[in-house]
C-alpha cells in the first residue's frame, strides 16, 4: 500500500513545502499529494503558491512520486494550457507525476478570473469536456474542437512524456463517483466513515470503475495531547466542519472566515481525527485498505509538520511495514 504525505499549499510557503516533502521522503513516505489553490480557505492558513511551478522544483528535490489535483473546467486554466503544464513536468521527470485528479473546482479559486460560478451539473460537464481535451493532447493528438465550453484550434503538444500520468477523478459524493467511473483512470476522495467509503467505492465500480485504482486523502491533526490537537485543528482547519456545499460555492477566504465563525472547538472532533498515538491512525489506514484503497495520503493540519513527520517515521510507518511483512 502506498502511504503518502499531503503537501498543503494553503498553509505553508512553497519554499517550506519543499523542505517538508524532503523530510517526508526521509521519514519513509512513498508519495506526495498536492492541492491546486490560488487562495487559502482561512486567513490563518496564509498561503497558496502555484502548484504547477512548485511541482517541478519538488520533483527535482526528491525521488518520490506525486499526485496532484487539477481543474480542467477552463476558468484559471484552459484545458490546453493545463495539458501543456502536465506534459512538460511529466517529460522532465518521467514517471514521477503518476496521476492528476480532475475536479470540478471551487468558486474560491476560480472566481478570480471573473467567471460566473455555475451549478454542479454545468461544472461536471466542463470537467468532462476539459478532461477529454487534456487526455487527447497528452496522447500526442492534434485537437480541433469547438463546443459549448471550449474552443481549441489545432492544438498539439510538442514536448511529451513517454507515458502520460493517469487522469483520476476527484469526487466528494457517491453520485459524482458513479458518474466518473467510466471516463476516469482512478478515483481520489477524502476520508469518511467506513460505510460511506464502501458506498462510494461501490458507486464508482458500478459506474465503470471496476479494477481502477483508488486513492484517499485523510485529514488528521497530530499533537502531543488531544487538547493541543483540537486547538490546532480549530485554529488551522475549522473549514473542515462546514457543510460540503460551502467548499464549492463560497467565493472568498473572507466568506469562509464568516462561515467558520460558528464552528466551535468541540465541533472539530466530528470533522478531523485528533492523533496523539499511532494506533488510531494505523486503524484509519487499515480501514481504507479494507475498503479497497491502494493509496492513502495523510494531511496533518497542524503547523508542526516536522513533529508529525518524526512521529510517522518512528511510530507509524515502521508499524505499517511490519504488518505488511
Amino acid at each position: 500500500m502506498i502511504i503518502g504525505y499531503h503537501a498543503s499549499h494553503e498553509q505553508f510557503a512553497p519554499s517550506d513545502l519543499i523542505s517538508y516533502v524532503q523530510a517526508a521522503e526521509d521519514a519513509g513516505f512513498h508519495a506526495i499529494m498536492t492541492s491546486d489553490h490560488i487562495a487559502p480557505w482561512l486567513c490563518r492558513q496564509g498561503n497558496s503558491g502555484n502548484n504547477w511551478a512548485w511541482l517541478g522544483a519538488a520533483m527535482a528535490k526528491t525521488s518520490l512520486s506525486f499526485g496532484s489535483l487539477a481543474i480542467p473546467g477552463g476558468w484559471r486554466y484552459h484545458p490546453a494550457v493545463l495539458a501543456h503544464l502536465i506534459g512538460t513536468i511529466s517529460e522532465m521527470f518521467p514517471g514521477q507525476l503518476r496521476w492528476i485528479a480532475m475536479g470540478s473546482g471551487e468558486a474560491l479559486n476560480e472566481h478570480v478570473v471573473g467567471c460566473e460560478w455555475p451549478e454542479k451539473a454545468e461544472r461536471n460537464a466542463r470537467l468532462l469536456a476539459g478532461t477529454e481535451i487534456v487526455r487527447a493532447l497528452l496522447r500526442g493528438e492534434e485537437v480541433d474542437r469547438r463546443d459549448r465550453w471550449f474552443t481549441v484550434d489545432k492544438a498539439r503538444l510538442w514536448s511529451l512524456p513517454a507515458t502520460p500520468p493517469a487522469l483520476f477523478a476527484a469526487a466528494l459524493s457517491d453520485a459524482t463517483a458513479q458518474w466518473a467511473g467510466g471516463w476516469s483512470d482512478g478515483l481520489v476522495t477524502v476520508s469518511k466513515s467506513k460505510h460511506k467509503l464502501v458506498d462510494m467505492v461501490e458507486a464508482y465500480r458500478k459506474g465503470g470503475g471496476q479494477e481502477k485504482p483508488l486513492a484517499l486523502q485523510v485529514q488528521v491533526c497530530w499533537a502531543e495531547s488531544e487538547a493541543q490537537a483540537r486547538a490546532a485543528a480549530w485554529e488551522e482547519w475549522r473549514n473542515a466542519a462546514l457543510p460540503p456545499a460551502s467548499l464549492s460555492d463560497l467565493r472568498t477566504t473572507a466568506d469562509f472566515e464568516r462561515a467558520a465563525d460558528k464552528v466551535r472547538p468541540e465541533d472539530i472532533d466530528e470533522a478531523i481525527p485528533l492523533v496523539t498515538r499511532p494506533d488510531p491512525l494505523i486503524e484509519i489506514i487499515s480501514t481504507a485498505k479494507a475498503c479497497g484503497f491502494q493509496e492513502v495520503f495523510i494531511h496533518n493540519v497542524s503547523r508542526d509538520q516536522i513533529g508529525f513527520l518524526d512521529f510517522m517515521k518512528r511510530q507509524v510507518l515502521p508499524a505499517l511495514r511490519a504488518s505488511d511483512a
